[in-house]
C-alpha cells in the first residue's frame, strides 16, 4: 500500500466511527423522544438531541418507518439475550414464566417499546427481522401444554399478548410501573392450569386514592403529549 492511500484510509477511520457514533445517538434520543411523545415525536428535535443535523438523521433513516424498524430490531436484539436463561429453566412452564417475565420487565424498563410495537403492527404486520425466536416461543407453549402445566387452549399468541399489556403499564409512569410484577402473577396463574399451587401475589395493590391520582396524572400527561405533538414532522 503507497503512503498516499494509507493516509486516505486513516483518514476514512474518523469518519466512519464518527458515523456511528452519530447513528448510535440517534437512537438513543429516538427511544427518549418516543417514550415521552410516542411514534410522532418529532424528528428534529431527536437530531437536535443527538447533536447532529436533520440531515443526517435522514442519511441513517430515510423515513420515519425506518427509524421505528430499526429501534424494533435494536430492541428484539436485547431481547434475544435471554434466549439461553428460557431454555436453561427446569420445564417448559419455567421456561413460559422466564419469557414472560423478562419481556414484561424490558417492556417497562423502555417505554418507548409499546408505541414502537404498536407501529411495527400498523406499517407491516408481517415484518421479522433476523433474531425474532418466535419458533423457540411456540414450542415452548406448546410442550409446556403437553406437559399439562399451562392451559390446552392457550396459544403463544395469547402469552405474547397478556405479557405486551403488562409490560405497557411502564408507560403510564409511577405508581403503575411498579405494578406490572404483581398484575404479571395474575396473569400466569390465569394461564396455568386449575389446581396448580399458587404464590402469594409480589408488591401491594393500589388504594384507590392512588389509582384515582395516578388517572388524572395520566389525563393530564396525555394532554401536554397532544400539544407537543401536535404539530410534529
Amino acid at each position: 500500500m503507497t503512503t498516499s492511500a494509507r493516509a486516505t484510509e486513516d483518514s476514512a477511520l474518523p469518519r466512519r466511527r464518527d458515523a456511528r457514533q452519530n447513528r448510535e445517538r440517534l437512537i438513543v434520543e429516538a427511544r427518549a423522544m418516543i417514550a415521552e411523545n410516542g411514534v410522532d415525536a418529532s424528528l428534529e428535535e431527536i437530531a437536535r438531541r443527538a447533536g447532529v443535523g436533520v440531515a443526517t438523521l435522514y442519511r441513517n433513516f430515510p423515513s420515519r418507518d425506518d427509524l421505528v424498524k430499526t429501534l424494533y430490531e435494536v430492541a428484539l436484539d436485547e431481547l434475544a439475550t435471554v434466549r439461553a436463561e428460557i431454555a436453561a429453566a427446569p420445564t417448559a412452564w419455567d421456561g413460559v414464566v422466564v419469557y414472560a417475565e423478562r419481556v414484561a420487565e424490558w417492556l417497562v424498563a423502555d417505554p418507548s417499546l409499546p408505541p414502537i410495537l404498536r407501529r411495527i403492527a400498523v406499517i407491516d404486520p408481517n415484518y421479522r427481522p433476523p433474531g425474532t425466536f418466535e419458533n423457540f416461543i411456540n414450542s415452548l407453549v406448546a410442550q409446556a401444554k403437553r406437559d399439562g402445566d399451562l392451559r390446552g387452549d392457550v396459544t403463544a399468541v395469547d402469552v405474547a399478548m397478556l405479557v405486551t399489556i403488562v409490560g405497557s403499564l411502564g408507560t403510564l409512569g409511577t405508581p403503575y410501573g411498579g405494578q406490572w410484577r404483581r398484575q404479571l402473577s395474575i396473569v400466569l396463574d390465569g394461564l396455568r392450569v386449575a389446581g396448580g399451587e399458587r404464590p402469594k401475589l409480589p408488591g401491594r395493590p393500589l388504594n384507590i386514592n392512588e389509582f384515582q391520582a395516578s388517572v388524572h396524572g395520566l389525563s393530564r400527561a396525555a394532554k401536554r403529549r397532544a400539544s407537543r405533538t401536535g404539530g410534529a414532522q
